[in-house]
């Protein structure tokens, strides 16, 4: 078994390996007991994540603030209608960011994929991938180990704490995780995997945390969106064979870099960013 701490010394391990899945479950699982039960259990992740947006597609669901809850199925209602931009994968892809999201805020079952508040980003892009293009649950839940194996650098790396370097290390780690993934789920080499996290979290980089009165409700719920359209796009890059001109290595050291920088005011103590607004109290619409 082969420990990596960086996303290079995970590259080498999945082209040795032949994939992401190999070299994560080789360096998780060493017997065959093991395996079967990671596999097994990250199925059964994958189940939750399911069931999460499933959840939160429910039109009556209200947090206990009533700030958030019905509007993922507002949102996929506009895109069945084609009242939406962005076609189907990312009309579908944010509308289940959104339902996980709220699944969360409304005190349901999630994966925190890494963290409840990025809990939507994943799991949206890998079943509307899976809409798209047919994937199976098989093929979901390897690219939940491509995804893990980034996960464990980033945290590693820079962190996945809102508090400790703002929502960069949540819902951006969260997107750099899922572009990889896409990648992988789409035939992309180890290598244009890395440059798909890499993107994603290069746009990401700076992203603050400022929950609206200490809830992760307003705006981490909207962010979730915002990162499963940033994956997409980001694996798109790659897969085109749009190279990242550094190492997706670098961009997770800058992440932690710029994290530490931000103002306490911007890690999740709600002083900051959206969280001093002034609060539009005319009700829901």
């Amino acid at each position: 078994m082969r420990d990596y701490t960086t996303i290079q010394e995970l590259v080498n391990l999945a082209n040795e390996k032949g994939g992401f899945f190999e070299a994560v479950l080789d360096n998780y699982a060493e017997d065959a007991d093991a395996r079967g039960a990671a596999v097994r259990r990250m199925t059964d992740s994958l189940n939750v994540m399911r069931d999460s947006i499933k959840e939160g597609l429910n039109p009556d669901a209200r947090s206990m603030s009533g700030r958030v809850g019905g509007q993922a199925a507002k949102l996929l209602a506009a895109v069945r209608a084609g009242k939406t931009f962005g076609g189907n994968v990312l009309g579908a892809a944010g509308a289940y960011a959104l339902a996980a999201a709220e699944c969360n805020a409304c005190m349901g079952r999630i994966v925190a994929a890494p963290t409840a508040g990025a809990c939507g980003v994943l799991p949206a892009a890998l079943f509307a991938a899976q809409e798209e293009k047919g994937y199976t649950d098989e093929q979901l839940v390897r690219a939940l180990f491509t995804a893990a194996g980034f996960g464990k650098v980033i945290a590693l790396r820079s962190g996945i704490s809102g508090a400790e370097g703002g929502c960069q290390a949540e819902c951006g780690s969260a997107s750099a995780m899922a572009a990889a993934a896409l990648c992988d789920l789409a035939g992309g080499t180890p290598e244009a995997c890395a440059d798909a996290a890499g993107f994603a979290g290069m746009n990401l980089l700076g992203l603050v945390c400022d929950p609206v009165e200490g809830l992760v409700e307003v705006p981490c719920v909207y962010r979730n969106i915002v990162g499963v359209a940033n994956a997409v796009c980001a694996a798109n890059l790659a897969l085109s064979g749009v190279g990242l001109i550094m190492p997706a290595d670098e961009v997770i050291d800058a992440m932690r870099r710029v994290g530490r920088q931000l103002p306490a005011s911007l890690r999740e103590t709600g002083e900051g960013g959206c969280a001093a607004c002034r609060l539009n109290e005319t009700g829901r619409k």
